[in-house]
């Protein structure tokens, strides 16, 4: 149930009208947060958002063991010291750390501060120096599970930007740059089978430029997905390290002959409350939440329409569909005497249970239940013997369908641009532009930050897959452009 001061009624506001407000309504109005936590910028993740967020923690974490990596839980306080051995790292961090610098009664005081964890890599590789000595340690792949802590400084929005959140972090180190590379395309390969697959979220990735990228990489390539604002989300990012913090950490093996070699270094984050946000940002509607089949709390609701003259005649047949489909999906009967019929089906279809089944007395006399899906709202009568099916056939094409809905969507709001007032139209019309540009080398940063001083939004990089479409000059300066990118606004 709802805690004191968290409105139930359905979202008052369109989705497209202010994607801001509905996201906001249906955050609280759905249950998956509470902002009230007397800390800014760090958020009550509610039951119906955790038990998903669990299940998208599983899912992943399953992928990375099918593809080689280990589990590790690495300490959450890393040491000063350890950022400063690395400058590009420090630099790019400092300003989002938060320190301990004391405990007890406040007479202890560390002589070192203490950073909690903004990110892994100094606290691994750390430990990486003492595990990895031989070339048949390698490749040696691990990845990690839990918090990260970043003093954020622009606006924090529940599960999208936070001063907490919650991911994964994959740290792998190789004998040569080949297999490093080989991995960061298989971290790409691996997003697509979760945030497309599974979660149904389009994304395309990018090489971001050399003024955008993680601090220490050498290349970031990164995920963006669309919101219905027009802004994208960074969702997971793979970075080739190359030596940049073998050589300071000392993560170094030796080789077949005996020679001491530094060893080559990839990252990978997938932020799974960030892509959870994305989720439910991209998904969601006018009347509620939408999710993903196995990801639902709820996969199937039943609710029984009840008249005292056949309540238990229809109770007795919404627990035989109960007990036929349990063994397979996470199903509920709502006895609820409080609500009526159509209260709960409001209620459901905000928390975006994808399957309803509506069971009344003239559905017991025909043997029958009503099916309503939540993406698509198509309703159907079917037998009870042929429930079962029913259901199994949504679930085989339910989060497809949702994929295939969001890729034709992501597809048609990119726009083609040669000059900078159609760039700047495309932009305040919430699309994603496509254009040429003179260098993602920092020489090009000029350029970009005229784009973004204009309209607010800025050059994401270019595609990694192969990209068809050419142009001859660069859209701010005009000088001839050596690259196609991309351009959006961002959370």
């Amino acid at each position: 149930m709802a805690g004191k001061g968290i409105k139930k009624k359905g979202i008052t506001v369109s989705k497209k009208d202010d994607f801001s407000a509905w996201y906001g309504e249906l955050v609280q109005k759905a249950e998956l947060a509470d902002l009230r936590y007397n800390i800014k910028g760090f958020v009550c993740y509610m039951p119906w958002a955790v038990i998903s967020i669990k299940k998208m923690f599983a899912k992943y974490e399953k992928a990375l063991e099918k593809y080689g990596h280990q589990p590790l839980i690495m300490p959450s306080l890393i040491p000063e010291s350890n950022f400063h051995l690395e400058a590009k790292h420090v630099e790019g961090f400092a300003p989002e750390v938060f320190w301990v610098t004391e405990a007890g009664d406040g007479k202890k005081k560390f002589e070192e501060k203490l950073a909690l964890r903004p990110t892994g890599e100094t606290a691994f590789y750390k430990m990486y120096s003492l595990w990895i000595q031989s070339y048949k340690d390698l490749p040696f792949k691990r990845y990690q599970s839990g918090s990260v802590w970043r003093y954020e400084s622009k606006m924090t929005r529940p599960f999208f930007r936070g001063r907490e959140f919650h991911w994964i972090e994959a740290h792998n180190v190789f004998a040569t740059l080949s297999d490093a590379e080989k991995q960061i395309k298989e971290d790409m390969k691996i997003t697509h089978e979760m945030i497309g697959d599974e979660f149904a979220i389009p994304v395309i990735f990018f090489e971001r430029p050399k003024w955008d990228m993680f601090p220490g990489a050498v290349r970031t390539h990164a995920a963006d997905a669309l919101t219905e604002s027009g802004k994208v989300i960074q969702l997971p990012s793979t970075h080739l390290l190359g030596t940049n913090f073998s050589k300071p950490f000392d993560v170094s093996f030796v080789d077949k002959d005996g020679e001491k070699r530094y060893g080559y270094i990839t990252c990978y984050g997938p932020a799974i409350s960030r892509i959870y946000g994305a989720m439910v940002a991209i998904h969601g509607d006018d009347v509620g939440l939408v999710l993903p089949f196995d990801l639902a709390p709820v996969q199937a609701v039943i609710v029984p329409i009840l008249f005292e003259d056949s309540k238990d005649n229809v109770l007795s047949e919404c627990r035989k569909i109960e007990k036929m489909l349990s063994g397979r999906y996470s199903v509920k009967v709502d006895e609820r005497d409080d609500k009526s019929p159509g209260e709960k089906f409001n209620e459901w279809e905000m928390k975006g249970v994808p399957v309803r089944i509506e069971v009344g007395p003239k559905d017991v006399e025909k043997g029958q239940a009503v099916v309503v899906t939540r993406h698509d709202g198509k309703k159907n009568a079917v037998k009870v013997s042929g429930i079962e099916k029913a259901v199994t056939d949504i679930a085989k094409r339910f989060t497809k369908e949702l994929k295939d809905r969001q890729m034709k969507n992501f597809a048609e709001r990119i726009v083609d641009c040669k000059t900078m007032p159609e760039l700047e139209k495309a932009i305040s019309d919430n699309n994603i532009v496509r254009c040429g540009f003179c260098s993602m080398e920092l020489d090009g940063e000029k350029c970009a930050d005229i784009i973004k001083d204009k309209t607010g939004a800025e050059v994401r990089g270019k595609k990694v897959d192969k990209e068809n479409k050419k142009f001859l000059k660069c859209v701010v300066c005009g000088k001839p452009a050596k690259e196609t990118v991309y351009v959006a606004k961002s959370y």
